[in-house]
């Protein structure tokens, strides 16, 4: 199935499941931390959109404890980087609808939680297509960075299609199981 069709299909299903309020479980997260050993406390989230699973709970928890919070601002080519961001800071609408931070301190996450569209068992996701994510992984792969994905379990698939251009995750986090 093309990409574009296997999206279309799965934002139905998660626009669907999306009303039920499903959540990720904080304490997963915890765990997968502590299974990498990050001591580092400099998390990028995201801001959700489009019936993505919702991330806000967790960043607001981690900000509690004491973890610097950052969300993506999208650039010219397709790129994004990271700013600084807390709960009382304002944000702007870009130009896709996207919440971003006014914020224009560009920090450098140690965990990544990114949203997606689809997701396989080998760890591979499925976007918007745009390959903002995978840009931002390649980017920062001489860093030692923990990528999370984070998804409704309902959106896991057989078989992900990818080319070169994709980037694989370290973990995916669901509201009922974790595949590492």
């Amino acid at each position: 199935m093309l990409k574009s069709k296997l999206r279309e299909k799965i934002i139905k299903i998660r626009n669907r499941v999306y009303l039920k309020n499903l959540k990720i479980d904080f304490n997963q997260i915890l765990k997968i931390l502590k299974e990498e050993n990050i001591t580092s406390k400099i998390i990028g989230g995201y801001y959700p959109v489009n019936s993505e699973i919702d991330d806000l709970d967790l960043l607001k928890k981690f900000e509690n404890k004491n973890y610097i919070i950052s969300l993506p601002v999208i650039k010219r080519n397709f790129n994004m980087d990271y700013y600084k961001w807390s709960f009382s800071d304002p944000l702007r609408i870009n130009k896709y609808g996207i919440p971003e931070p006014e914020n224009k301190k560009i920090i450098y996450p140690d965990i990544l939680f990114i949203p997606l569209v689809a997701f396989d068992k080998n760890l591979n996701r499925l976007g918007y297509g745009g390959g903002y994510y995978d840009r931002l992984i390649k980017k920062f792969s001489k860093k030692k960075i923990i990528k999370i994905g984070l998804a409704f379990s309902d959106q896991e698939i057989d078989k992900v299609p990818i080319n070169a251009y994709d980037q694989k995750l370290d973990y995916i986090v669901t509201n009922k199981y974790i595949i590492k």
